[in-house]
């Protein structure tokens, strides 16, 4: 049989792995990883979207007198090895995720006491992307990948239970149960990984590195963990954009395109997110096949707050209806695990994991989403099996997955799949517990449907470039028009996108909850100086780069369309120009710390035409409300133009925010057929509304050029 794995195609290398073995959930890796660590002997290479000094790696305490958090380990232990060079890259986007984040990493001690320990914030990828991967390497002996960053939020154990008290913040604070898997591999597989770090550190720093003798890989391997395989070759796929001099690369999508093809029985996907395009057609076509194999996906009911719900779940659910309507023989199931003692019943699923039939494993950061396949980095590891031991390996590793999920012993698991032969069939025989896999109804609302842009607004796969946006809006010289599309509900819409493609991988999301922001704006509009309490939560709002179209259309919808309107101008026009002076005050080269090298094109484009470019920016949000007036203001754009933009580029939104959600609230209340001829009439006045404004920046840009 032909391997799927084919190195230039859907995978960078295949290397031999002496072991490798499945972690399941955040307690098995982090101790892992510190029981790795404490043994490394010339290097430690950690890659991550998020990396948090004060994250503690073990919960239940230790039998050794090395520190539990990450932060004080790392330096505890180049301090102990003198021939230790420590390096840690994580993806900067500070700003963007200030509160729940470490805040300013760069100036943390943790991260700046030892000389041999290098921290960087990488920002080297295209506006809008981010450094998705999540790889640890050891004297390159040892490596880990997968969906687990070293990072707060993320601790766990297979059990999940709803009162772990182990199971919170630095700061003390309760969070969700987390499900994730990682790799950790060794030998010539993890060479491999740490010539991937080194090389990502290039590019981010410029600095080469080269590697170092041959180290001793049993040392590395923890006592306690039993290898799923040995002797296994190992596959390294990534997902690079194209940016500066780097060429795209794309292996993630085409190893998940290929394995679909190559599937004969089942597709099992466990993944936190479900709406790649790419894959939905794939999947598409092996369902209408009439021997095609069953395909099972496992994700998160609900997660990342109420605007990722009601933006990422549209998503999903319009591609789930496209694949019921290929599924003419009844062989798709979604699911989400579910436990009855927990609130809501929810465990956050984060995992990204595939297995095809009993021949491929495939684990790492990449998620089923348009983003993992070209706009963000991402790495992912596949075993494709060579014979029966690594057969049975990857069935175990799937029915202990399973086991857990429906709460039984994965042996009964894998005997029932054996006896069924069908995926579905077993996990469905479980499903009348307390903890199970529940079917997952993801009907699609025909309001959000209506409501929710295209998917490649929220969930781009190409990189997206913020001049050409601003130039499209405010043309420097004579162009065709593009048509009518750009209309004022629409420019709502992609603003809501935006913000929910920049906060849907953080637990910032959590804040987003409908329930609590009305309950704190309810108090705020009983007290006598509820519009002292409005203005300064803008102005905390603006501060902490908190997406300011919720705070809009929470306002409107809390104070009424005229209060509400008069304080969500007042707050955004406040909060707007604080940040301009923070960003002024800040000067040009911190701001770039926090924001990114990626956002100079912005600035450039700020400075050089002044109100226009503002008023663009305003409509299209090419960059996050916050960093926009941090760049404005480091820029030395003038105050006078970057207030008056900023009154004129918003109000027409705020506008027609307060009119669209005023009329959304009077059909709720009263869905008659006058509430509902005036929504519609509503939508008219927006939609004529924004052609009218984008012919007006059209002809004021043809002159200003």
């Amino acid at each position: 049989m032909t391997s799927i794995l084919q190195p230039g195609h859907n995978c960078w290398r295949i290397e031999p792995a002496s072991r490798a073995s499945v972690l399941v959930d955040g307690a098995a890796y982090f101790a892992a990883f510190r029981a790795a660590a404490m043994r490394a002997e010339q290097s430690i290479f950690i890659i991550g979207w998020d990396v948090d000094s004060r994250v503690r790696l073990v919960r239940d305490g230790s039998e050794d007198d090395l520190p539990v958090e990450l932060g004080a380990l790392l330096n505890a232990l180049v301090k102990r090895r003198r021939m230790l060079e420590i390096h840690v890259l994580d993806w900067d986007f500070v700003m963007l995720y200030a509160a729940h984040r470490e805040l300013l990493p760069l100036y943390k001690p943790d991260w700046r006491t030892h000389r041999r320990l290098h921290f960087h914030l990488d920002d080297h990828h295209p506006v809008g992307g981010s450094h998705h991967q999540k790889i640890v390497v050891i004297d390159d002996a040892l490596a880990f990948v997968g969906g687990l960053d070293l990072t707060e939020g993320r601790w766990d154990t297979p059990e999940h239970r709803p009162d772990d008290p182990l199971r919170c913040r630095p700061d003390g604070e309760r969070y969700a149960p987390f499900h994730d898997v990682q790799w950790m591999v060794e030998g010539r597989a993890a060479a491999a990984l740490g010539a991937l770090a080194r090389q990502r550190w290039q590019r981010a720093t410029g600095q080469i590195l080269k590697a170092g003798a041959a180290a001793d890989t049993a040392a590395l391997w923890p006592a306690n963990i039993k290898p799923d395989m040995e002797a296994v070759d190992v596959a390294i796929s990534r997902t690079e954009p194209a940016y500066a001099k780097q060429a795209e690369v794309q292996e993630v999508k085409q190893l998940y395109l290929d394995s679909i093809a190559a599937a004969r029985h089942w597709i099992y996907f466990e993944n936190q997110y479900f709406t790649s395009h790419a894959v939905g057609d794939a999947l598409a076509q092996r369902l209408r096949e009439d021997d095609g194999p069953e395909v099972v996906v496992v994700t998160r009911a609900i997660g990342g707050g109420w605007l990722e719900h009601n933006t990422m779940a549209t998503l999903r659910a319009r591609l789930l209806r496209r694949l019921r309507e290929a599924d003419v023989h009844g062989r798709l199931r979604l699911y989400y695990p579910h436990r009855d003692d927990l609130d809501h019943h929810l465990i956050n699923l984060h995992s990204k994991f595939t297995v095809v039939d009993d021949r491929l494993l495939r684990i790492g950061s990449a998620n089923l989403n348009n983003r993992s396949m070209g706009l963000d980095t991402e790495c992912d590891l596949a075993v494709d099996a060579a014979d029966e031991a690594t057969r049975q390996a990857i069935t175990l590793v799937l029915c202990r997955l399973l086991g857990e999920h429906l709460g039984c012993d994965p042996h009964q698991v894998a005997d029932q799949l054996q006896s069924r032969q069908s995926l579905i069939a077993t996990i469905e025989a479980r499903q009348t517990g307390a903890r199970t896999l529940k079917p997952l109804d993801a009907t699609l609302s025909p309001e959000m449907d209506a409501l929710v842009p295209e998917e490649d607004v929220i969930d781009p796969e190409r990189p997206v470039d913020p001049d050409q946006m601003v130039e499209e809006i405010a043309p420097g010289e004579e162009r065709p028009v593009v048509g009518r599309r750009l209309n004022l509900l629409v420019m709502l819409l992609v603003t809501l996108g935006a913000l929910a493609a920049a906060w849907r991988w953080t637990p910032l999301g959590d804040w987003l909850n409908r329930e609590t922001l009305t309950q704190a704006a309810t108090l705020i509009q009983d007290s006598n100086a509820a519009p002292l309490w409005v203005l300064g939560t803008y102005l905390l709002a603006s501060t902490l780069a908190v997406p300011i179209t919720v705070l809009i259309l929470l306002t409107v919808l809390v104070f009424g369309p005229y209060v509400g309107f008069a304080y969500s101008v007042s707050g955004s026009l406040l909060g707007a120009v604080f940040t301009y002076w923070l960003g002024n005050a800040l000067g040009r080269d911190t701001v770039r710390h926090l924001a990114g090298r990626r956002l100079n094109a912005l600035s450039r484009r700020l400075a050089r035409h002044g109100l226009l470019a503002v008023l663009a920016v305003r409509m299209i949000p090419v960059a996050p409300f916050t960093v926009v007036n941090l760049v404005a203001g480091a820029s030395h754009i003038r105050f006078r133009d970057f207030v008056l933009g900023t009154l004129l580029g918003m109000t027409p939104g705020i506008l027609a925010m307060t009119l669209f959600a005023d009329r959304i609230a009077a059909v709720l209340r009263d869905p008659s057929p006058t509430t509902l001829a005036l929504l519609g009439a509503a939508v008219v006045v927006i939609v004529l509304g924004a052609w009218k404004l984008r012919n007006w920046l059209i002809r004021t840009g043809r002159r200003s050029g």
